[in-house]
């Protein structure tokens, strides 16, 4: 009898002191209430009822930071959200300087994407998201380093508008497009007419070239299906005529 209460001792010392850690996991020990050193991974031997054992993963975390609402520099009222990657660096900071640091890095990501959405204008805050992100890990790494977490990446999810704004931004990007088509219109409408006075000036020292172009014209027009024909006469023939009519007056 007294073996059998010996073994079942035994078993039930064994089962309270020994813990077996993943690569991934580290034990921060508690002796008597006092930290002693981290542990693992592999096997770990704990002293029952006296040290207390707590565990954390080194692995990355990846935190959805909820939809926040932000009123930006110039009054506009929009939902922010973002997604944060953090690893625990230090567990024995991560245990003893913050109680739960998922839940605290949780809020202290909305806070700090609220903060700082709210000081940019909406067009910085659609256009220089790489901008956002850059400064949103600085501020969360530097806020966290005292608890032993590194933040490695955040990232903007999406910017919800609302509807009016929208709408008023698609009025904007349509009047944008018709300006420039006006502006390149204009543009070409310049420089063909640059090109029309150079040849007016071609023309005017060289006259057989309008003799030319006349050809020209006339084999465009009789390539075309109709039914028209056309006996292109020379110039010159009607020269005189012009010269005996010029007299008469």
């Amino acid at each position: 009898m007294f073996y059998m209460f010996a073994a079942v001792l035994i078993v039930m010392f064994l089962a309270s002191a020994i813990r077996v850690l993943r690569e991934y996991e580290r034990g921060v020990i508690f002796r008597l209430g006092r930290l002693i050193k981290t542990k693992g991974p592999g096997l770990i031997i704990l002293i029952p009822v006296i040290d207390k054992m707590v565990k954390v993963s080194l692995r990355l975390v990846t935190m959805d930071v909820p939809s926040q609402d932000v009123i930006t520099k110039d009054n506009v009222s929009v939902k922010v959200n973002a997604v944060v990657y953090f690893r625990v660096m230090d567990p024995d900071k991560a245990v003893v300087e913050v109680e739960n640091y998922l839940f605290a890095t949780s809020q202290l990501a909305q806070t700090t994407l609220r903060s700082v959405c709210g000081q940019m204008e909406l067009d910085e805050l659609l256009s220089e998201r790489e901008k956002i992100n850059t400064r949103l890990q600085s501020i969360l790494d530097h806020h966290t380093d005292p608890w032993g977490i590194k933040v490695t990446t955040v990232e903007v999810k999406h910017i919800d508008l609302p509807q009016e704004m929208q709408r008023a931004m698609a009025r904007q990007a349509e009047a944008e497009r018709e300006r420039r088509a006006k502006v390149i219109n204009a543009e070409g409408e310049y420089q063909a007419a640059n090109r029309l006075a150079e040849a007016a000036a071609i023309i005017s020292r060289h006259p057989e070239a309008l003799q030319l172009r006349y050809l020209q014209t006339l084999r465009e027009i009789s390539s075309e299906s109709n039914s028209t024909t056309l006996f292109p006469i020379p110039i010159d023939l009607l020269k005189p005529f012009l010269a005996k009519g010029e007299k008469g007056e």
